[in-house]
């Protein structure tokens, strides 16, 4: 059995990056109760991978979405309880240089959570600008497994290079690695189409997860050329793609019309009809409803190879994050 199947992944998870950020999603801690029942809701469906990092809050709010996490799933008591599933990232901060701080950070993680942490995943490689740093801490990440103190462990941001180099490491020590995350998505095919991640993954017995498969609402239809575009970052990517996405918009809306459907609903079935996990993120029951309904059926060959074809027409996709490695 796979680590991957001993954690019982789900064919969809719920992302937590908005659970405590004031910056980018306007968090506020009156929507707790909210985020509550968004989280009840999910388990209840079979949406049970719920996705942190111990990054997750800004400012004095840092921690809050593990602490949320923590406290709802403490609380639940309805179905697919026992199939829960808490993963957080933690970070490759500066200041951690030793494989014992990801010890210390998991158990920070766990504390907020008031449980183990079951996937623990490294958020991103410092390959790129502090090589030297990586090894100590991916150790310490394997030492985690070594000890029991998670389930399973995982990547986030690597691409097949790098991958391939820290699975023959932790291979060498029985550690397997059961995750990769990369933001993939409609609007952001560079990891499986140009890195090719997904083969990758496939041969080393590896479960893709798609972060922001929804490319931070740019395929919900919520915003056009038009406006009116949200605040902050989102609304600069949103003048910066609109209108060369249109296209793709155009596509998704025909065939969410067809099957009746939402456009996000579409653009999460596509995700998962590429053997990724989608993990969008949802602060309103409204959004986890819309999520959920992406479940039970598959867009067909024809639908996925026309959403391919306008994708990979486009001239532009969402800007890739800076910590992606190849």
């Amino acid at each position: 059995m796979s680590t991957a199947n001993q954690l019982a992944l789900p064919t969809m998870g719920c992302g937590t990056w908005a659970w405590g950020n004031r910056l980018l999603w306007d968090y506020d801690p009156s929507m707790d109760d909210q985020l509550h029942a968004v989280f009840d809701l999910c388990v209840a469906h079979g949406v049970t991978l719920f996705d942190t990092g111990d990054s997750y809050g800004t400012g004095r709010l840092k921690g809050r979405s593990e602490e949320l996490l923590g406290q709802f799933a403490n609380a639940y008591r309805g179905s697919n309880a026992d199939r829960i599933c808490i993963a957080t990232k933690l970070a490759a901060y500066p200041w951690r240089l030793t494989r014992n701080s990801m010890a210390s950070a998991c158990e920070g993680s766990a504390r907020r959570l008031r449980r183990k942490v079951d996937l623990v995943q490294m958020h991103w490689s410092t390959a790129n600008y502090a090589p030297w740093q990586e090894w100590a801490l991916l150790d310490g990440l394997a030492d985690l497994y070594d000890r029991g103190e998670v389930k399973a462990v995982g990547l986030s941001n690597y691409g097949p290079k790098r991958l391939q180099k820290v699975y023959q490491r932790f291979r060498d020590r029985g550690v397997p690695i059961a995750t990769l995350q990369v933001q993939y998505s409609l609007l952001s095919t560079y990891p499986v189409s140009e890195l090719n991640v997904k083969e990758i993954c496939d041969e080393l017995g590896i479960q893709l997860i798609a972060y922001s498969p929804l490319a931070l609402g740019l395929l919900t239809g919520k915003y056009s050329a038009n406006g009116p575009y949200p605040k902050g970052l989102r609304g600069f990517l949103c003048k910066q793609l609109f209108p060369e996405i249109d296209p793709l918009l155009d596509c998704l809306r025909a065939i969410a019309r067809s099957r009746q459907k939402t456009m996000a609903q579409v653009a999460l079935n596509w995700c998962m009809g590429k053997g990724a996990i989608p993990i969008p993120g949802a602060k309103t029951l409204e959004q986890a409803k819309q999520n959920i309904g992406a479940l039970g059926w598959q867009l067909d060959a024809g639908e996925m190879a026309e959403l391919d074809r306008v994708s990979e027409s486009l001239d532009k996709q969402m800007v890739q994050n800076i910590f992606q490695t190849r």
